[in-house]
């Protein structure tokens, strides 16, 4: 296969095959990276001629033919790990390798894919990227998990919604009343008005969907109107929120 990688018993080698060739061929510590990690992990699909993608420490120069190479100075502990016998870099490593040739939805459908098959999830990967340096990849894979993923605990997701309601000239609600069995974040009683934020938007699991469904089912059985925003929204879209809120609220007091 290369200078020193033999196949041995079979004259068809599979792509996990090929890259487990290339990643020998490029010598000690060398592992798979970038696409071809992606795909080996199953968070995106890549073309099957796609050359094998190979990273080695910077002062390495390996040239095995077929194999795209990867020079890198910042390998760092718990980069490379192993996968079906084939060192290849971490979730967290590939995101970032990678992050600077997806699109923006991309990048989130990784992320996701990642969260689904329990990888990762965005919590883990911020707390990751804190220890790294800036580069490209970890810019662009921090501005998405900050803007779509859990980031802000419940008071600190209460605070911002309170200062986003007191800006907005509205009354504020009263927070935490338990109304047909459930806790709710905001409530105005005088106009029967209940709230909600999600502090997650993507890493959401089924049964808590189905609870927040059966929550806001149980509110409007009881006669409440019931709104519910993301943390992304409250954060990145405050005008947005107090506008939904604004009209909501003109609507009650008009009834």
């Amino acid at each position: 296969m290369h200078r020193g990688v033999y196949a041995v018993g079979r004259p068809v080698l599979t792509r996990r095959g090929r890259w487990m060739a290339a990643v020998l061929a490029c010598g000690e510590s060398a592992f798979l990276s970038h696409l071809s990690a992606v795909a080996l992990w199953g968070l995106r699909i890549v073309r099957q001629g796609a050359l094998p993608e190979v990273t080695v420490d910077a002062g390495r120069h390996p040239r095995p033919r077929g194999v795209r190479v990867h020079r890198s100075r910042a390998i760092l502990d718990g980069d490379v790990t192993e996968r079906e016998g084939i060192a290849v870099s971490s979730p967290l490593r590939t995101l970032i390798d990678i992050a600077p040739r997806l699109r923006a939805n991309q990048l989130e459908t990784a992320v996701n894919r990642a969260d689904r098959l329990g990888l990762s999830d965005p919590v883990a990967l911020l707390a990751g990227l804190e220890a790294r340096l800036p580069t490209a990849g970890t810019a662009l894979l921090k501005e998405l998990l900050e803007r779509d993923s859990f980031r802000l605990t419940d008071s600190e997701l209460e605070r911002r919604f309170l200062a986003l309601v007191g800006r907005a000239g509205l009354p504020l609600p009263d927070t935490g009343t338990v109304l047909h069995g459930y806790k709710t974040d905001f409530h105005w009683p005088a106009l029967g008005l209940v709230v909600e934020t999600d502090g997650l938007t993507y890493h959401r699991t089924h049964l808590q969907q189905a609870r927040d469904r059966r929550r806001d089912q149980a509110h409007t059985a009881a006669g409440l109107a019931t709104l519910r925003f993301t943390h992304s929204q409250v954060r990145f879209e405050p005008d947005y929120v107090a506008s939904v809120l604004r009209r909501t609220i003109a609507r009650l007091e008009a009834a």
